[in-house]
């Protein structure tokens, strides 16, 4: 087992402690986006903020930038037959956006998975795995939405890369993933 850490974080290349029936969202190295519309009748992606901003210092490290540097920051909420079911926090340096990741500044309400998994030369490093509880300010911005947030969300992240320019996505999983049809 690997751990990577940062700044006293600590995400696991295993996952240690989730359910059974979340596992297999966790673990899946496909399509989020693709593997959720084909388990409801309506996608959708709901943005809720895009653009520059301050970035977890661990997040500042596997970018290569430094922690006070601001990085460009997408935040949405994908969403499964009006129901959320991931909160999505993509982020890369700002100078990559005029570079690699210059498709991925005016995405909107369009989901991130159709640039990632579509685009030939994007490869995708092994995935990591986080508890996040009420003190990560992740879990906040996701369970923000929620009548009644359990005491941990599960988050899974990893970096993308093309033309060796990395793109770090956090997928945070909410109760409603569980729900879908199998």
């Amino acid at each position: 087992m690997t751990i990577c850490t940062y700044n006293d974080t600590y995400w696991n290349s295993t996952v240690l402690g989730a359910s059974a029936e979340l596992s297999p969202w966790l673990r899946d190295h496909g399509s989020l986006t693709l593997r959720i519309q084909q388990r409801c009748t309506h996608f959708s992606v709901r943005k809720l903020c895009n653009g520059l901003a301050r970035i977890a210092r661990d997040e500042s490290a596997l970018l290569g930038i430094a922690p006070q540097q601001l990085a460009w920051s997408r935040e949405v909420f994908l969403y499964a037959d009006d129901q959320p079911v991931v909160f999505a926090h993509s982020t890369c340096a700002a100078r990559h956006l005029r570079g690699a990741w210059q498709a991925v500044r005016e995405l909107g309400n369009k989901p991130l998975g159709a640039v990632l998994f579509s685009h030939p030369l994007i490869s995708r490093r092994p995935l990591h795995y986080k508890a996040l509880h009420a003190h990560h300010p992740l879990y906040r911005r996701a369970a923000g939405i929620l009548t009644a947030p359990p005491d941990r969300l599960w988050a899974r992240r990893s970096l993308f890369y093309l033309h060796d320019e990395p793109l770090l996505v956090t997928e945070i999983f909410l109760p409603e993933i569980l729900h879908l049809k199998k």
